[in-house]
């Protein structure tokens, strides 16, 4: 009995090792990408470069990522937007964006790179990607908020617009932090979705036949 509890308790301590170890890879590779970035071009960076950075073999690389682009992904996405998502984004929404803009900040040449290598529109469309989500999370807490059930298609279209005007809104800041402060920044985005967007959901109509719309002849 008390081997079988033994067996029992390496099973889910040695998946957990496993998961960390995983992990700690995982950080090592992103600490070595954003070493490299601040000396050359996103777009110069080898999975070489990066092995002997780490001191690992290429085999290593491949089963964690499949390129080095994954990797970057990964990489804004464990420090920033995993983290923003942990926010009661109701609530602390003004703290999540906090955060952001403070990463920015403290990361700006690295992305500046990045930015430089991938283009506005590539580095926006990777923002658009993951915020969409946060975006939708907020969207359904608005509902709960308002107790609006919203058409599957609006909710679609609503976080699209949403999210297009915060991926912008990102970029620009990598590439013009000096336009507004920080405390500036936090005021006029935390005024667009306090105001907006509970008043959008609340007023969207219960059926679309009531906005009457004049069809085409």
């Amino acid at each position: 009995m008390m081997d079988k509890c033994i067996l029992n308790l390496y099973k889910e301590i040695l998946p957990m090792k496993y998961e960390i170890t995983s992990l700690n890879t995982k950080k090592l590779f992103a600490e070595a990408l954003k070493k490299i970035i601040l000396q050359k071009s996103f777009s110069k960076v080898t999975v070489s470069e990066l092995i002997r950075e780490c001191g690992v073999n290429r085999k290593t690389f491949y089963y964690h990522f499949s390129d080095v682009y994954d990797l970057l992904k990964w990489t804004l996405e464990q420090e920033a937007i995993d983290v923003v998502k942990n926010f009661d984004l109701i609530v602390d929404y003004e703290e999540a964006i906090l955060f952001v803009i403070e990463y920015i900040k403290v990361n700006n040449k690295f992305l500046n790179n990045i930015y430089d290598s991938l283009g506005r529109d590539e580095l926006k469309r990777f923002f658009y990607t993951d915020f969409v989500g946060i975006v939708e999370i907020i969207i359904g807490k608005a509902e709960e908020e308002t107790h609006k059930k919203l058409t599957d298609n609006f909710k679609k279209f609503l976080a699209a617009f949403y999210t297009e005007a915060i991926a912008g809104t990102l970029v620009e800041r990598i590439t013009h932090q000096d336009q507004q402060s920080k405390e500036e920044l936090v005021t006029y985005i935390s005024t667009v979705f306090r105001s907006s967007l509970t008043s959008v959901v609340r007023e969207f109509p219960n059926s679309l036949d009531s906005l009457n719309y004049k069809s085409d002849t």
